[in-house]
């Protein structure tokens, strides 16, 4: 079984011994995980097609889920991206050291297996201080998706990369929890007008002001399971972000949210489940079950973001059997607050218009 060595860096000022330390795993082939601003990431050389299906068979990832490629500076792009359109250019200015993926057509030196068998290739610039020192000492884009087992929710701290991937992969570089807890927002900008594939931490809002009109994927509003053919982004296939218990979430006006969540804990209770509900600061304590969690207020959706992942995790390990969550307003970050809370539950929701 592979040893998973844990350095422990500094979050503003990453220890140099460390990072170079880490580098030469990435450039030896081998797999890295460490901090972004999103979630934690599991890096490997993007363009060593070797070390990329290492990943996935460490993350028990499918072949054809795409990873997005992470740099630490524009001229990187160029490497990759065959087609930069002036939208892109704007973007990349504006929202970059950020948390925002931009979809290009590739550019052929990219691996096959780096974008999933796609003509298309997911690219961005963290804003994390060890992130880009990481791939600074590299010396090469670093593919990387989230640093835990396929389908689980993502981590957010490096004690959840630990609890996956522990033996599974080299190293890991712990700089403390991150800030915006969930992932980044995909644009496919090799359409015009751009394409929203995934909501994340960038608000719609935002790139709306920035470029003007942006279509949304039929995916990111949907309420039901879609096909959507080959995914061009993360997230847009199989089950996400889904703790082991099963997600119930309830979506309608806050009262109406109330009774049936009380109304669904009792059936559960029926059955002898032990149930987990997923609150706000403004309702957990309405409720009665074997275990309430809030993910913050409903007036501060940062605060729930950087929550959400982490309560899912803490659900299983008070080994809840169902977790009834709220749903919570979609504007902003609740956009993407939906999106995973929807990918957790496998779209097990109910509605409800009534109080």
């Amino acid at each position: 079984m592979k040893q998973t060595v844990v350095y422990k860096v500094n979050s503003e000022k990453p220890e140099t011994d460390s990072i170079l330390e880490a580098a030469a795993i990435i450039k030896s082939g081998g797999l890295v995980a460490f901090p972004t601003e999103t979630v934690y990431g599991l890096g490997a050389d993007a363009l060593n097609a070797n070390a990329v299906l290492a990943l996935f068979a460490a993350k028990k990832r499918p072949l054809d889920n795409p990873p997005i490629i992470h740099v630490e500076n524009l001229s990187n792009v160029y490497k990759l991206a065959d087609e930069i359109s002036p939208k892109a250019e704007l973007l990349m200015k504006q929202f970059w050291p950020g948390p925002l993926t931009l979809v290009f057509k590739k550019y052929p030196t990219v691996p096959d297996v780096t974008t999933a068998g796609l003509e298309t290739v997911a690219i961005r610039m963290p804003k994390n201080n060890v992130a880009l020192a990481l791939i600074k000492a590299s010396r090469c884009p670093i593919a990387a998706p989230s640093a835990n087992l396929s389908g689980k929710p993502s981590p957010t701290s490096a004690k959840h990369v630990f609890d996956d991937l522990n033996g599974r992969i080299d190293a890991i570089l712990d700089g403390g929890p991150t800030q915006i807890g969930v992932e980044s927002t995909v644009l496919d900008v090799s359409v015009d007008p751009p394409m929203l594939l995934r909501p994340g931490g960038a608000p719609l809002e935002a790139l709306k002001e920035a470029v003007g009109e942006v279509k949304l994927h039929p995916f990111i509003t949907s309420e039901a399971q879609l096909e959507v053919g080959k995914a061009r982004s993360p997230g847009m296939l199989h089950k996400h972000y889904a703790p082991k218990a099963q997600v119930i979430l309830v979506e309608g006006i806050v009262p109406a949210v109330m009774g049936k969540v009380k109304e669904i804990t009792s059936a559960c209770w029926l059955e002898d489940k032990r149930v987990g509900v997923l609150a706000t600061d403004e309702t957990s304590w309405a409720y009665e079950a074997d275990v309430v969690k809030s993910m913050g207020s409903r007036r501060n959706l940062d605060a729930i973001a950087a929550n959400l992942f982490r309560l899912l995790r803490e659900f299983d390990e008070e080994n809840v059997d169902v977790i009834i969550a709220e749903s919570i307003p979609t504007e902003g970050l609740g956009l993407a607050i939906m999106n995973r809370l929807r990918k957790a539950s496998g779209y097990t929701i109910i509605k409800v218009t009534q109080s």
